[in-house]
């Protein structure tokens, strides 16, 4: 099992309008044939020291093996994702675990 887990922080000036559109981005992954879990979100109101909620959203995928990684990060649909919302990224961070 690997587990993907992608925090955005979206740039200041990204309209809700913009984060709406973002959201329903992220939701199109889901589709993606090797995503056997899904999960797409935004910080918890969750106020302990160690807990960081300075992220705008969340996701979370998890495949079975790191060949079905491997083909996510080449689908048509992940593609097509980045290559409409990356303008708004401001920062992003990737844990990859298995």
């Amino acid at each position: 099992m690997i587990a993907h887990h992608v925090l955005f922080w979206l740039k200041p000036e990204t309209t809700e309008a913009e984060k709406l559109a973002f959201k329903d981005g992220l939701e199109s992954l889901k589709d993606i044939e090797v995503v056997k879990h899904f999960h797409a979100g935004t910080p918890a109101p969750i106020e302990r020291a160690v807990v960081d909620t300075t992220y705008t959203f969340s996701l979370l995928l998890l495949f079975d093996d790191l060949a079905a990684h491997d083909t996510y990060q080449v689908h048509p649909l992940h593609k097509a994702f980045l290559e409409q919302f990356r303008i708004f990224f401001e920062r992003v961070v990737i844990y990859d675990a298995h």
